[in-house]
């Protein structure tokens, strides 16, 4: 039998649901994702598999969760179906509770995104944007990122942190394969991101994430342990990149990065200038990620 807290879980789940439109997720008014997809709507809301897609889980164990028959989500899948669902922090930390699981520690790096940024990544879909935490962990981007960066994996526990990239990733000094410093000043870049880790860490020094990053990092990079050991603190600076796509070549870019208060969570997004070749090459690129898209739909 079902106890309670469980039906409340899978009850909520529904509720949460049902509150939200596929335009507030970033799908095309009129669409979304799954089967039948392009038929009139009947359901109110997001559908699971929409929902399913967005928190990178199957629409069977959705299922289950809902109906009481899952009872004990982890820690990711619950972090997931949160961000999906753009909780805000209180009902994040219901949705632990009534799944068993301790709600995240004010001590740790946030990785939750509150409903008004979840909102912006999805109206700026047409932007190559990402959603970071403080320590560089990948979280969320948009469709266009995805075509211009390379889709991440959906599965969060092998999503890329860009310093482990950086410092264990082959070649000369690269936050990715794919993308290069455009100033060339690849000192200068290492050095920001060392520091603004440094940063990080003394202001949450109890987060296990980041300290097994850092004794990772020290064990396997020579150069990560030459900066370190500097001491030097401060918050990494934007600057522009030259990202190398596989459809239309090299395409320089404005890199900006903006924090979000309260939560120190980092959004970067590149732009590129009205007119430019560079615009030109992300217009073409976003008329294949809506493609993309509409095809995974249909």
């Amino acid at each position: 039998m079902v106890d309670a807290a469980h039906g409340d879980l899978g009850s909520l789940l529904h509720s949460w649901r049902d509150r939200l439109s596929p335009v507030d997720v970033g799908f095309p008014a009129g669409a979304g994702a799954g089967a039948g997809a392009g038929a009139a709507r009947r359901a109110i809301g997001l559908r699971r598999e929409e929902l399913a897609s967005l928190a990178g889980v199957s629409v069977d164990y959705l299922v289950r969760l809902e109906q009481g028959r899952a009872r004990r989500p982890s820690t990711q899948v619950a972090s997931a179906l949160a961000r999906a669902l753009q909780l805000s922090d209180a009902e994040r930390d219901h949705l632990f509770v009534l799944a068993g699981l301790l709600p995240p520690s004010p001590g740790e790096v946030p990785t939750h995104i509150p409903p008004g940024v979840s909102r912006l990544v999805a109206r700026l879909g047409e932007t190559p944007i990402a959603v970071f935490s403080a320590a560089w962990d990948l979280i969320t981007w948009s469709p266009l990122w995805g075509a211009l960066i390379g889709e991440p994996s959906a599965d969060e526990s092998v999503r890329p942190n860009l310093l482990r990239v950086h410092f264990r990733a082959p070649g000369p000094a690269q936050t990715d394969p794919m993308i290069l410093s455009r100033s060339g000043a690849t000192a200068r870049f290492e050095a920001s991101l060392v520091a603004d880790l440094r940063r990080v860490h003394g202001r949450y020094p109890g987060d296990r994430g980041v300290t097994a990053l850092i004794k990772d990092l020290l064990a396997t990079s020579p150069r990560f342990q030459e900066l370190w050991a500097s001491g030097d603190v401060s918050e990494h600076q934007s600057e522009r990149k030259v990202v190398r796509n596989a459809i239309v070549g090299d395409i320089e870019v404005d890199c900006d990065v903006f924090t979000v208060a309260g939560t120190d969570l980092r959004i970067v997004a590149y732009t590129a200038a009205t007119g430019s070749e560079a615009a030109e090459k992300l217009d073409f690129l976003r008329v294949s990620a809506v493609s993309s898209a509409v095809s995974h739909m249909t």
